[in-house]
């Protein structure tokens, strides 16, 4: 519950220009992220739920390729901004925000046709369980996809030390307080997680939830992962 709580106080504090921002101290990285996260979705998907939606970033994306998406997050000043959002660009149509924890979902079993989310499994106390319950509302032959952060290989990871102890929380404090406390957080939390959970635990994961031809690809030297994989 802490881990979650945390997540959402820091959050709540960084919501406002979200997009802006993490597209800025990404380097121009953070869209590109988010379009591959969306291309491993079948077109024929025809509802969608997006997980940790956010601002609904990847919600948009996804309906303006013509699904139908549910975009869910536990946090209520991401919510207002995906609201904002999802109105000022007329999707309230196609777009559908609801709040609640990605550890209990409040839909049927094998409800969507696809899952998204994105910088999830950190936030939470027990990632494969989370796992489990995610498989749980996408229905059989469906596919999940997710994006989360990465540790570069070497020599590229020294550069990424600077930029998550340094820039980051430098950038965050000319943005906002809240910000700061984002950009302070980032790097330690993301090489933690990694360092604790490498890449064939996290797809042994997606395997005991269902999943089989679990892929991933590296982004950004490995700052950004995306992994895949079909619901058997």
């Amino acid at each position: 519950m802490w881990v979650r709580e945390f997540a959402q106080s820091v959050f709540s504090d960084a919501a406002y220009r979200y997009d802006r921002v993490a597209g800025w101290l990404s380097y121009g990285q953070y869209p590109r992220w988010q379009r591959f996260l969306v291309s491993r979705i079948p077109p024929e998907a025809r509802c969608v739920l997006d997980v940790a939606t956010g601002t609904a970033s990847v919600a948009v994306l996804l309906a303006r390729r013509g699904h139908r998406v549910v975009g869910l997050d536990l946090t209520e000043a991401m919510l207002r901004e995906a609201t904002r959002k999802v109105r000022m660009l007329r999707l309230h149509g196609r777009v559908f925000l609801v709040r609640g924890a990605a550890e209990q979902l409040p839909f049927s079993d094998g409800a969507f046709d696809a899952l998204t989310f994105t910088f999830l499994l950190r936030y939470v106390q027990h990632p494969s369980q989370v796992l489990a319950e995610l498989a749980r509302v996408v229905r059989r032959g469906g596919w999940m996809a997710s994006l989360e952060f990465g540790l570069p290989d070497p020599p590229w990871r020294w550069w990424w030390s600077v930029h998550t102890r340094v820039v980051l929380p430098a950038g965050g404090r000319l943005v906002s307080d809240g910000w700061h406390r984002v950009g302070r957080f980032l790097g330690p939390s993301i090489e933690a997680f990694c360092r604790a959970h490498p890449f064939p635990e996290v797809r042994a994961w997606w395997e005991a939830a269902g999943f089989v031809e679990v892929r991933r690809r590296r982004l950004s030297l490995g700052a950004a992962e995306v992994v895949w994989g079909r619901k058997r």
